[in-house]
């Protein structure tokens, strides 16, 4: 993998998780839906605390970076194979994957497509699609778990050492 590859990568792992742990719940916390008295010159501010906020993160200590956790679930009885064990192991392997979706997520967001069809002012058609793409390095198994009888429940991690390694290969380029 190219050095500006690998740059680029955390650089989009970087602004997501940012968006994600401060910049979507301090702009939640100050949009209109919450106070509608706000004028236009008060939400420019917000904008220049999300690249104040980033800054902060390509500054920021080790004690200031996030852990990233997902969490998967897969159901025994759907999974191909021919005994219940194989089922088991496939299920538990269906269950990590979501998991592994679920920090794709995190890390590098969601492309969204959907379609609505409206005839004579009713709701014909509505689809949604979504699409996650990205590179996942260094997530740890925490658990795997049962969870019911027929369910199985994955907890993967990104530990702050791994965010910590990437974040120096990223200043070093």
């Amino acid at each position: 993998m190219t050095c500006k590859k690998t740059k680029k990568i955390f650089v989009t792992f970087t602004l997501c998780s940012l968006f994600l742990s401060s910049g979507c719940l301090q702009n939640f916390e100050n949009s209109s839906f919450l106070n509608s008295s706000k004028s236009p010159l008060q939400n420019k501010s917000s904008e220049s605390d999300g690249i104040l906020a980033l800054k902060e993160v390509f500054d920021s200590s080790v004690e200031k970076i996030p852990t990233l956790s997902a969490v998967g679930y897969a159901v025994v009885s759907s999974q191909p194979g021919r005994t219940n064990a194989q089922k088991r192991l496939m299920a538990i392997r269906s269950a990590r994957m979501a998991a592994m979706r679920e920090l794709a997520e995190q890390i590098h967001g969601i492309q969204l497509d959907s379609n609505t069809t409206v005839i004579d002012l009713m709701v014909q058609n509505d689809t949604f699609r979504a699409v996650v793409k990205g590179l996942i390095r260094g997530a740890k198994t925490v658990r795997i778990n049962p969870t019911g009888e027929d369910t199985y429940e994955t907890v993967l991690e990104i530990d702050r050492d791994m965010m910590v390694m990437m974040l120096r290969n990223a200043r070093r380029t």
